[in-house]
């Protein structure tokens, strides 16, 4: 850490008393100042090793504060200006991850038109060439699927506009849009309910089907040129939309069935608008117009009587939504099959070309998503299907526990050979109380009384034996719903990732569950790469990922089941520590699903259904306009498809420098030892840095306290003295904002840590597979991404910030005796929290890793100058937050709560909760009994009004803090996306 200046002036007073803006040259330039200064000092640590640039930076920053050269209003001018230019970044590097700007360079007609005749025209002509192309356009190849969790990490309103401006293609149209966006915050939404997530998901959607309408539009324009008497029979629907927002109870209690039921009723709702919206009004729709029209009106019915979010209904609420449903059931339709036959006979009598054209493409929706504007995904955890079963069940131990396997597969056996459908109504469902059983009731009664066209799926997190398959199934067949229901594993933890392919074969073994596959005509698998990057590193994450799909397909081979699709769900966030690639969507859904994987499943036989997620604000940006939908539908067709047009026209790679892909003898298959140790080392080093006792004080001293709440997910547990809970392990964090701290922090581990090391081991193959390897390459550009935006000089800055060795060196340099006195105070109290032994080793293992990488891959970019620069701000502001906090008077403790206690507190930055007790304990409210005459001489009082600390200490503190926050949020825009 520099030292402080002895010739920095005369000594200043600990606090600042004035907001008001100094006076100081209009024609300095702030921004440019710092910027260049943090380009200096990083030149100049080459010469001065033991000099850290970032906290030179944000010391030359403090002593600025300090003399008053920087005041709270240029501060805040400047954090415009850097907000503005990372929007505007941002804003472009949304408009290329999609490919608007590639779209609008060919000047040709649009993707999704050019894409149709491509398909059509790459059909060979001949006997049954009609029904190759309706068999290749008429199955559902791939689903976007929107997920929330807790990743609205910006404002809606700042979605929104980051979004129009990406959709423009000046980028003088662009700015005064950016400009503002940048005039608000950039913290998310103060309070976000799962309303807000379900609205914000349906406009993502909206824009989603819209894009996909025109797609198969173009389709069916495509046949009529070329089948002009036979297009009206293709129903293309090779996209679908889905969403699991409102459905996800894992993790959760506070979503209740009938919120669910809510809004599977408004998805209906759209789907019924969307019908009346785009239908022609013309005598050939009369009939379908008004079988719409009069279901929509007894959707809206039934949702007149749904409770409200977040309110617990009382028995007779339940009981008149019950009757709602119950009664309005048939004029609301609970089946897509007569609406499909009215478009159908619509279809036949409308005369006009432009009318045909419009039915049909409302008929292929209609078709591919039922009564639904999104197709609907629950989820839970297997540990609650374990819990609803177990009441029926009399075993001891864990179904997960190894000694205790071949018992738990018998009895499940023995209970799915006696299943038999029990009756559910709405009182039975009121009164359950095991979430799995409440969950498989609550999709009953969609089935039954919403929309029953489709089957749905039914998603099960940490599932880790073949029991909890079986398990889920009895529980189908126990509510008479197994039939309409796609049981899906989620792989993602280490151990699943391992397992998988056992968990898979014990189920296949059960003759019950290899029925149920056959009845449904597909598996559904579904991996994950949010957990397994977090905790084997993301390398290595889509390596056991990319082999267990490759051992599925496999599997299913030897099991005779190469007769059914296969579903593949690829779940992920929005950032490469998530499993999104940060080059472009085209890359991104290349990385999750492997040309090799997919041409096995091909030579296989095996048809393939690939669904992908897009999560919260970052995500639903690819559909947050209509132009950004119509991009992202035509990257994904283009996916889809790749194989039927690789005759015509090999898609350029982005990988390797956009040079056309490589043959399909991959080298890094070819090298199959590489591949295995390569990942195999990333996963050993990255599962021993999470045990690290320094990774978990890196992730949990100040870390949480840098992010805002971003969703509306119940917030992690207190601990029992108050304040935020001490982590002690990253598994007490959950995977957000585990990396949501990691970006923060300035250093992406989860993406670099071990691949120094693979690296090293092998040189010069790791370099041929960088240049050669399609595979390869695409995977390694998340390290690259991940060393852009990070920088071990950043990391270290804020690890010294938490060893009081260096606070103590500064205090021994300074001069100002009020600068001394809270730099040692400062340096006591880390002292006890005893972080830096443990950050420094871990510090270490990260720098020798780094080395590793950097020697072998001396071209990986560096962190920005803003973005550094950013870093930097915050950390001079945290300091002010901690020398301001050394002023707090002292006090009596308050419920156990002692002065040092506090201050501890105020170094975690549990500002918010600090600044609360100050509230109570130095409150700024005069005495009540002031001026009231008792009946006595007024004895003294040890009240009083705290004017002056909340002037001079709490409140400079709050606005400093509120910057700091606000600091997060342009790094979050920089970095790409958050969490």
């Amino acid at each position: 850490m520099p030292l402080e200046d002895p010739h920095s002036g005369p000594p200043q007073p600990p606090v600042q008393t004035s907001t008001a803006p100094p006076a100081r040259p209009a024609d300095r330039d702030l921004e440019t100042e710092l910027l260049d200064l943090v380009a200096r000092t990083r030149e100049q640590a080459s010469e001065d090793p033991f000099r850290n640039p970032v906290l030179a930076v944000t010391l030359a920053i403090t002593r600025r504060l300090d003399r008053d050269e920087i005041g709270e209003a240029d501060l805040d001018a400047l954090l415009t200006t850097l907000r503005r230019r990372a929007l505007t970044a941002r804003a472009e590097r949304l408009r290329s991850y999609v490919g608007l700007d590639a779209d609008a360079a060919t000047g040709e007609a649009a993707p999704a038109v050019e894409l149709a005749n491509r398909l059509v025209a790459a059909v060979a002509r001949g006997s049954g060439d009609f029904e190759t192309l309706r068999d290749r356009v008429g199955h559902t190849a791939f689903a976007a699927v929107f997920t929330a969790h807790p990743t609205f990490g910006m404002p809606r309103a700042v979605a929104e506009l980051i979004a129009r401006a990406a959709s423009l293609p000046d980028a003088d149209r662009r700015a005064p849009i950016i400009g503002e966006a940048a005039a608000r915050s950039t913290r998310p939404d103060p309070q976000i309910s799962l309303d807000d997530e379900f609205e914000q998901a349906c406009v993502a959607a909206n824009h989603g089907r819209a894009a996909i309408d025109a797609l198969n539009g173009a389709l069916l324009d495509a046949a009529r040129a070329r089948w002009p008497d036979r297009w009206t029979e293709l129903v293309p629907k090779p996209l679908a939309i889905a969403s699991w927002v409102g459905c996800d109870t894992d993790g959760r209690t506070d979503i209740g069935w009938w919120d669910t039921m809510r809004y599977r009723l408004i998805s209906k709702r759209m789907q019924f608008d969307r019908i009346l919206r785009d239908l022609p009004d013309i005598p050939a729709t009369r009939v379908v117009r008004e079988l719409t029209a009069s279901a929509r009106d007894a959707v809206e019915r039934q949702l007149a009587g749904a409770p409200l979010l977040g309110t617990k209904p009382s028995l007779e609420a339940v009981h008149r939504f019950a009757l709602a449903l119950i009664i309005e059931r048939e004029r609301a339709q609970t089946d897509a099959g007569p609406i499909l036959a009215g478009l159908a006979a619509a279809l036949g009598a409308a005369e006009a070309e432009a009318d045909r054209r419009a039915i049909a493409v409302l008929r292929s929706g209609v078709a591919a998503h039922g009564l639904s504007n999104a197709l609907p995904h629950f989820r839970l955890n297997a540990s609650q299907i374990h819990n609803a079963v177990r009441r029926v069940i009399d075993l001891e131990g864990e179904p997960t526990d190894a000694a205790q396997r071949r018992s738990h597969l018998s009895a499940i056996n023995t209970l799915l050979n006696d299943a038999r459908p029990v009756p559910v109504d709405f009182g039975a469902l009121a009164a359950e109380r095991a979430s799995a059983a409440r969950l498989m009731m609550t999709i009953t009664q969609i089935l039954k009384h919403v929309d029953g066209t489709h089957p749905v799926r039914f998603l099960i997190a940490e599932t880790e034996t073949g029991y909890t398959l079986l398990a889920a199934l009895w529980l189908a067949r126990h509510y008479g719903i197994s039939d309409k229901l796609e049981i899906t594993p989620l792989f993602e933890t280490a151990s699943a990732l391992e397992q998988g392919i056992r968990v898979l074969d014990d189920a296949l073994r059960n003759p019950h569950w290899r029925a149920h596959l056959k009845r449904l005509g597909r598996l559904s698998v579904q991996f994950g790469y949010s957990d397994s990057g977090r905790y084997v590193g993301q390398l290595a994450a889509t390596f056991w990922i990319e082999r267990l799909r490759l051992r599925i397909t496999e599997l299913m081979t030897q099991n005779g089941l190469s007769d059914i699709e296969l579903v593949i769900f690829d779940t992920h966030g929005e950032s490469i520590g998530r499993g999104a690639h940060p080059t472009s969507l085209r890359d991104r859904l290349a990385y999750l699903a492997p040309e090799d994987s997919r041409q096995r499943n091909a030579t296989a036989g095996i048809r393939e259904r690939l669904e992908s997620s897009f999560q919260g604000s970052d995500g639903y940006l690819m559909f947050g306009s209509p132009e950004l939908a119509g991009a992202s539908v035509a990257r994904i067709a283009e996916h889809v498809f790749a194989d039927a047009l690789a005759e015509d026209d090999a898609f350029a790679d982005y990988a390797l420098n956009d040079r056309t892909a490589a043959p399909a003898a991959d080298p890094i298959y070819e090298e199959a030892d590489f591949a295995a140790e390569f990942f195999r080392v990333v996963r050993q080093d990255m599962e021993a840095l999470v045990d690290d006792r320094g990774y978990a004080a890196l992730l949990g001293t100040f870390g949480p306290s840098l992010i805002d709440r971003t969703g509306s997910r119940p917030v992690a547990r207190q601990s029992d003295g108050g304040g935020p809970a001490a982590i002690t392990h990253p598994r007490q964090m959950r995977a957000i904002p585990n990396n949501a701290i990691l970006q923060q922090l300035g250093y992406l581990a989860n993406s670099l840590h071990g691949v120094g090391r693979a690296a090293h081991r092998a040189p010069e193959l790791f370099r041929h597979m960088r240049a050669n390897s399609v595979r390869f390459s695409r995977a390694f550009r998340l390290v690259q991404h991940a060393a852009s935006v990070g920088d071990l000089d950043v990391l270290r800055a804020y690890i010294d910030t938490l060893d009081p060795a260096v606070w103590l060196e500064r205090a021994r340099r300074t001069r100002r005796d009020a600068r001394r006195d809270e730099l040692v105070t400062i340096a006591a109290a880390l002292e006890r929290l005893n972080l830096s032994p443990d950050l420094r080793r871990l510090f270490g293992r990260l720098t020798c890793d780094g080395l590793s990488l950097q020697a072998a891959a001396p071209d990986l970019a560096a962190m920005s100058t803003r973005l550094a620069l950013l870093h930097a701000i915050r950390l001079a502001l945290i300091h002010r937050i901690w020398f301001l906090a050394a002023h707090i008077p002292s006090f009596r403790p308050q419920a156990g709560l002692t002065r040092e206690m506090l201050l501890e507190r105020f170094l975690r930055l549990d500002i918010d909760g600090c600044l609360k007790l100050l509230d109570e304990i130095f409150p700024v409210t005069p005495d009540p009994t002031l001026g009231l005459n008792f009946g006595e001489p007024p004895g003294p009082r040890d009240v009083g009004t705290y004017e002056t600390e909340h002037n001079t200490l709490f409140g400079p503190i709050r606005r400093m803090f509120e910057r700091v926050r606000e600091i997060s949020g342009i790094i979050q825009h920089e970095v790409g996306a958050f969490g």
